[in-house]
């Protein structure tokens, strides 16, 4: 066999169908069983080990170590099905080899980027306004396809979150594809030491615009003394287009300054009884109008404020939330390695599975340009005379048990 025919055969992901499908089966069985109607009565399921498959794919590889005339790099060959095959169960599991684990922090610099792995590539989720990212002019639903020249083919999403990071100063040659133009471009930026996010507070003397960069701790105490001092006669428009992260109990404290109590969300985690996290109402004298703004960058903890802000009737604007409102944990391996997997998923007010499908607006709002002003186009909408709109039953969770909302069930790195 041609030597260039050979390591093409022997590539970590050759083997993909041979080492993915048992170890997807094993990872999906929990929610695909949730998920699932019920079998028919008259056709039962035949109970069976969803990794007894596994016992052939030891048999497989040894007759490939055994017969193959050049000895092949079986551990690089099964470390990329493993990969491949949690990737394929969701993007943000990954793969760390011993090697990986003893790695340094790369730094506490960054490029201001949010992305999501998606096969060979990586999707702009978000950029942060006045990083080095947001100055090269990159945008939400850009993807990046190299990063310093290396294809992102093998990379977990581990893997891809360390590259974005490094000491102040150093720089990243990223190649991109614009969503904008169509082009591929090539960019170098230099990583940055980012001060946190601040709440930004735009009007136009009609209406209020506030941004929220995160809901981590402390987040719902600045807003209410923040909307203390606004007038009450203009709307207000809260901004979650770059919301990225926080605590699902702080989302929860600023949804109690404009929604009723109730359910807020609830949280679902594979062999434990569903976590209702409840809404207790902190109501503030009303504005004349609240709406809700997101995006692809309405990320985390941001989603389940979404959610239950569009099923008690606030008017949403703009384009469906990111789908990752989920927890992720390191699970360490007997070799030494570990993998880390989305082990933890949260559910909308409204029944929205938040790590698949996100958050729809009421109101689609595309293409809005960072610079672009969003309050006339909103405020146009929300003078219209109201339509009948269907009542859409939420989603039931049965065994559900209260999660009180000062826990500290934070969001794992996305």
């Amino acid at each position: 066999m041609p030597a260039e025919g050979y390591t093409e055969l022997m590539h970590a992901r050759s083997w993909l169908t041979l080492l993915t499908l048992p170890l997807v089966a094993g990872l999906s069985v929990p929610m695909v069983v949730r998920d699932s109607p019920p079998a028919r009565s008259e056709a039962p399921p035949t109970p069976q080990d969803p990794l007894a498959e596994l016992a052939d794919v030891q048999d497989v590889l040894a007759l490939i170590r055994d017969n193959y005339v050049d000895a092949p790099d079986l551990t690089r060959v099964v470390g990329g099905g493993i990969q491949a095959a949690l990737e394929r169960a969701h993007p943000l599991n990954a793969f760390l080899t011993p090697e990986d684990l003893r790695l340094p922090d790369p730094g506490p610099a960054e490029t201001g980027l949010k992305v999501v792995k998606r096969g060979i590539y990586a999707q702009v989720l978000a950029v942060r306004p006045g990083s080095p990212a947001a100055e090269a002019g990159i945008l939400p639903g850009d993807v990046i396809r190299r990063i310093d020249g290396q294809s992102l083919g093998g990379m977990s999403a581990w893997a891809l979150e360390r590259a974005l990071r490094g000491q102040e100063g150093s720089e990243i040659a990223l190649t991109r594809f614009s969503s904008a133009s169509g082009d591929v471009r090539k960019c170098t930026l230099k990583r940055a030491v980012l001060a946190p996010g601040a709440v930004t507070l735009l009007s136009d003397k009609s209406a209020f615009l506030l941004a929220l960069p995160d809901l981590g701790i402390g987040r719902g105490e600045e807003l209410k003394k923040l909307l203390q001092g606004l007038d009450r006669q203009f709307p207000l428009v809260l901004d979650l287009r770059n919301c990225v992260g926080g605590l699902p109990s702080e989302a929860a404290r600023v949804a109690a300054f404009f929604l009723k109590s109730g359910p807020f969300a609830t949280l679902q985690e594979a062999g434990k009884p569903e976590s209702v996290l409840p809404l207790v109402s902190d109501p503030l004298p009303p504005f004349a109008k609240v709406a809700l703004l997101q995006g692809p960058g309405t990320i985390g903890a941001a989603e389940l404020l979404a959610a239950a802000a569009k099923k008690q009737g606030l008017p949403t604007f703009g384009e469906r939330t990111a789908a990752m409102a989920l927890e992720r944990s390191r699970f360490p391996l007997k070799q030494g390695g570990a993998i880390e997997l989305v082990n933890r998923r949260w559910v909308g007010a409204g029944g929205e599975k938040l790590d698949r499908q996100g958050v729809g607006p009421q109101h689609p709002l595309r293409n809005l340009k960072p610079e672009e002003d969003p309050l006339p186009r909103i405020l146009q909408i929300l003078s219209r005379p109201p339509a009948e709109t269907p009542i859409v039953k939420a989603e039931t969770h049965k065994h559900a048990r209260r999660l009180d909302p000062p826990g500290s069930t934070a969001l794992g790195a996305a």
